[in-house]
């Protein structure tokens, strides 16, 4: 147990950008949302998954939609509190804590605001490890839970509540409604007692992530390596490629932002070229046309300079970045796993072979 400050936030924030794949949304406006819930009704209490009762109940808090329309339609403020009453009153007892459902700029933070304005506590989980485009991919469908009761509401105070026969048909209601909404809303889905919690969700990621952004913050800071180098170390992450963005292609389709960033290779990836394709989150990254990494490990896009994740709604012309590749969280690999977040879901046409065995090859 310990709090959860705007120093930790600040790396939080920092930390989950860069484990969100170039997913979950902009990490400066969920950081803005955090910190200023943290400001107005004090520190939020983070709690080890071990901590909590097994017969505690705990709701992961999330936005859904577009990340690139939160930018213009913010939060309300009022939507913590229908997202507790709707559950609570659901269920019949109180909310013990809430967790984020995944690591994104966005989805990282907004659970931390939810927390500080109700006083509840956070728990040091998530259901990913990372970021994905869809609801329904998370450690918690593997271990057989169920998405629903679902908690949706938007800025202007509608809400309802799904109950789905799978949880794939949550995402595509939720999605529908989502789109009816603006392009964004506020849910709370999965809600799980404590066991389940402790058995299948991806534990110490709020940790992790605020480990990762103060080692970002201070990687010019070593002496006995090079910045790059020491960004590779702290993040255990495998160097794809270097080099300018030429291009960016996306559009916002059905909820989701799509596109194919193309590079030209710069340092000693000159004269070479590459593109990573997204929906919301990095999917694939291709050199020279072959592929060196695929969904479900973590294609991330850093600034060349400053190491600072560069999301998918911020990649623009003429900016220089490195792409790197990170090992997902060890059951995504699982065949259960490659089901729900393998590169054939999003209609690539590859099976799928880990990072670390594509870059031998």
């Amino acid at each position: 147990m310990r709090k959860l400050g705007i120093a930790e936030i600040e790396d939080i924030a920092l930390g989950a950008a860069l484990l969100g794949a170039g997913g979950g949304g902009d990490p400066y406006v969920g950081k803005l949302v955090a910190i200023g819930a943290v400001k107005e009704c004090g520190p939020v209490t983070l709690l080890d998954p071990d901590e909590v009762p097994d017969d505690a109940l705990v709701v992961p808090i999330a936005m859904m939609g577009a990340p690139t329309v939160l930018s213009e339609k913010a939060i309300g403020g009022t939507e913590y509190q229908t997202l507790y009453d709707t559950v609570s009153t659901f269920y019949g007892k109180p909310i013990y804590a809430f967790m984020p459902i995944e690591a994104g700029g966005v989805n990282s933070m907004l659970p931390i605001a939810a927390a500080a304005r109700l006083g509840l506590p956070l728990v040091d989980c998530d259901g990913m490890g990372r970021a994905f485009p869809e609801l329904q991919m998370v450690t918690f469908t593997i271990g057989g839970g169920s998405a629903t009761p679902m908690a949706l509401v938007d800025e202007k105070g509608n809400s309802c509540i799904f109950r789905t026969i799978t949880n794939k048909w949550t995402e595509e209601l939720a999605r529908a409604v989502t789109m009816s909404c603006g392009g964004s809303v506020s849910v709370s889905l999965y809600s799980m007692e404590g066991a389940f919690m402790k058995q299948y969700a991806v534990k110490g990621i709020v940790t992790r992530s605020q480990t990762l952004g103060s080692a970002i913050r201070r990687v010019k800071e070593v002496s006995d390596c090079t910045p790059e180098e020491e960004f590779l170390r702290i993040t255990e992450g495998i160097r794809l490629f270097k080099g300018k963005i030429s291009d960016v292609l996306r559009e916002v389709r059905g909820g989701f932002n799509f596109g194919k960033v193309l590079l030209t290779g710069i340092g000693d990836y000159k004269g070479k070229s590459a593109y990573v394709e997204f929906q919301n989150e990095n999917l694939t990254a291709a050199v020279e046309g072959t592929l060196l990494a695929t969904t479900p490990d973590l294609i991330c896009l850093v600034d060349t300079e400053t190491f600072q994740p560069v999301p998918t709604d911020a990649l623009k012309y003429g900016k220089r970045v490195m792409v790197v590749g990170l090992p997902c969280f060890p059951l995504w690999r699982t065949k259960e796993g490659l089901d729900l977040v393998g590169p054939r879901y999003f209609g690539i046409d590859t099976d799928y072979i880990p990072l670390e065995e594509r870059c031998k090859q």
